[in-house]
C-alpha cells in the first residue's frame, strides 16, 4: 500500500509528522485528520520531498476542490477549523494558511487567500470578511468584530461553529423528514399516471372489440384516462407555467408577505411555520448576545437574517421600543406573534440579567417541538397516502374489471 508523509497539527497547535499508509493522498488526509490533528502537508512516497522532515510550506498538498460554490457544509466547517486552531494558539494567518489547503469549495479557497492578503495589508478580521458579503453574513461580520474587541475570538468563533453546526442539524432533520413523504406522494402519482395513461387504454380497446355498453364507473374511468392522453403535455405546460407565475408574484415584496400570511394561516401547519420563525429568532440572539453584542446590535442583525418579512417586522419595531427604552416583554406581547410561554421566559431574562440563556432555552424549547411536529406528521402522512392511493387504486381496478364480469353474466 502506497504511503504518505504528512506534516500536522495537534489540538495544542503543535507540530507533528509521520507516515501514513493509504490507497490514496485523499484517503491518507482523512485518515490524519480522524487522529484529530490538522493536515498542513502530504506528501506521496517517491517524491523527492518523501521522508525529509523539513518540508517547507511552499510545497504543501492541497486537496483538489471538489465543487465551485460555497455550501452551509463548507462554512461551517471553515467556523470550527478557524476556532479550533485560534483556539490552539496558531495565528489567524496561518490558520487561513492551513485551512486553504484543505477546503473542497474552490470559491472558499480564493475567499481564504483573499482573506490573508487583506490581513497582510492591514485590514482587521472582521474588515476583510465583510468583503464577502455573499460567504459571510452579518451574524459573522458582527460576532468577529466582537470577538477581536474583547480578546476573545476562538470563544466567539466557537460559539458561531456551534450555531451553524446546531442549525445545519436542525435544517437536516427538516429535509430529511420531507424526503420521504415527497418521495412517497411522486411515485404514488406516478403509478396512477401509469395506469390511466397505460393500463386503462389497452383495455379500452378489448372492451371495443367485445362492443358492449360500458359500466358507468368504467367510462368515467375511461374518459379521464383519454383527456389525460390527449391533454397531458398541455397539462404539464400549465402546472409549470402556474409554478412559475406564483415563484414570480411570491420574489415580490407583497406576494412575499401574503404567502408568509398564508403558510401561518394553514391547518396543522401554521403553528409550524411560526415555531420555526421564533427558533431562528432565539437561535440568533442567543448566540449574539452571549458573544457580547449589545442588544440592539443583536436584533438589528436577527431582523435582517431571519428572511422573514412578518418576523423581520416585528423585530425592528422591536428594536425600537428598546432603544427607547421600554422592556423587550411588551414589544413581543404587542407583536401577538409569541406565545405567553415565551414573554415570560424573555421577561425573567431581562429581570436577572440572564437574556441569552433564556434565549437559549427558548430555542432548545422549539427545536425539539419542530422535532416533535416533523416526527408525528411522518408517521400520520405515511398511512394517509397510503390509503388514499390504495383506495384510487382499488377504484380503478374494479372499474376496469366490471366489464369482464358483465360479460361472464352474458356468457353463461
Amino acid at each position: 500500500m502506497p504511503k504518505f508523509y504528512y506534516i500536522a497539527r495537534n489540538r495544542a497547535g503543535m507540530k507533528e509528522t509521520g507516515i501514513e499508509e493509504a490507497l490514496t493522498q485523499e484517503d491518507a488526509i482523512i485518515k490524519i485528520q480522524a487522529k484529530g490533528l490538522t493536515v498542513v502537508n502530504v506528501i506521496p512516497e517517491g517524491s523527492e520531498a518523501f521522508g525529509d522532515s523539513t518540508v517547507d510550506a511552499s510545497i504543501r498538498v492541497r486537496l483538489k476542490p471538489k465543487h465551485i460554490r460555497v455550501t452551509t457544509e463548507d462554512i461551517t466547517l471553515f467556523c470550527r477549523q478557524l476556532a479550533t486552531l485560534i483556539g490552539a494558539g496558531v495565528t489567524i494567518l496561518m490558520s487561513l494558511e492551513i485551512i486553504s489547503k484543505q477546503v473542497a469549495s474552490k470559491k472558499l479557497y480564493e475567499v481564504c487567500l483573499d482573506l490573508k492578503k487583506s490581513m497582510e495589508a492591514g485590514l482587521s478580521f472582521h474588515e476583510a470578511l465583510a468583503a464577502h458579503p455573499k460567504v459571510f453574513t452579518d451574524l459573522w461580520i458582527n460576532l468577529v468584530e466582537s470577538g477581536e474587541a474583547s480578546g476573545n475570538l476562538a470563544v466567539v468563533l466557537s460559539r458561531l461553529a456551534t450555531y451553524l453546526e446546531k442549525e445545519a442539524e436542525f435544517r437536516n432533520k427538516i429535509i430529511s423528514a420531507l424526503v420521504y413523504p415527497f418521495i412517497l406522494t411522486l411515485v404514488g402519482f406516478g403509478a396512477l399516471l401509469f395506469l390511466s395513461l397505460k393500463i386503462i387504454p389497452s383495455f379500452a380497446e378489448i372492451f371495443k372489440s367485445f362492443d358492449i355498453t360500458l359500466p358507468f364507473l368504467t367510462q368515467v374511468l375511461v374518459n379521464i384516462s383519454d383527456f389525460l392522453r390527449k391533454n397531458i403535455f398541455i397539462l404539464f405546460l400549465a402546472a409549470a407555467g402556474i409554478y412559475f407565475l406564483l415563484h414570480q408574484y411570491i420574489q415580490t415584496k407583497n406576494g412575499r408577505l401574503n404567502f408568509e400570511k398564508f403558510q401561518l394561516k394553514l391547518w396543522l401547519f401554521g403553528e409550524f411555520f411560526l415555531a420555526f420563525n421564533v427558533e431562528k429568532f432565539s437561535s440568533e440572539m442567543a448566540t449574539l448576545l452571549e458573544s457580547g453584542v449589545p442588544i440592539l446590535y443583536s436584533l438589528e442583525i436577527t431582523g435582517r437574517s431571519v428572511n422573514n418579512l412578518i418576523m423581520g417586522d416585528i423585530i425592528r419595531k422591536i428594536k425600537d421600543d428598546v432603544r427607547e427604552g421600554k422592556p423587550m416583554r411588551d414589544s413581543l406581547e404587542r407583536s401577538g406573534f409569541f406565545e405567553p410561554m415565551v414573554i415570560q421566559m424573555v421577561s425573567i431574562g431581562e429581570e436577572i440579567g440572564e437574556l441569552p440563556q433564556m434565549f437559549k432555552r427558548i430555542n432548545t424549547f422549539y427545536q425539539s417541538y419542530c422535532d416533535t411536529f416533523l416526527a408525528r406528521f411522518v408517521s400520520m402522512f405515511e398511512p394517509i397516502v397510503l390509503i388514499f392511493l390504495g383506495g384510487v387504486i382499488g377504484v380503478m381496478v374494479v372499474g376496469m374489471f366490471l366489464p369482464i364480469f358483465e360479460l361472464s353474466k352474458i356468457s353463461g
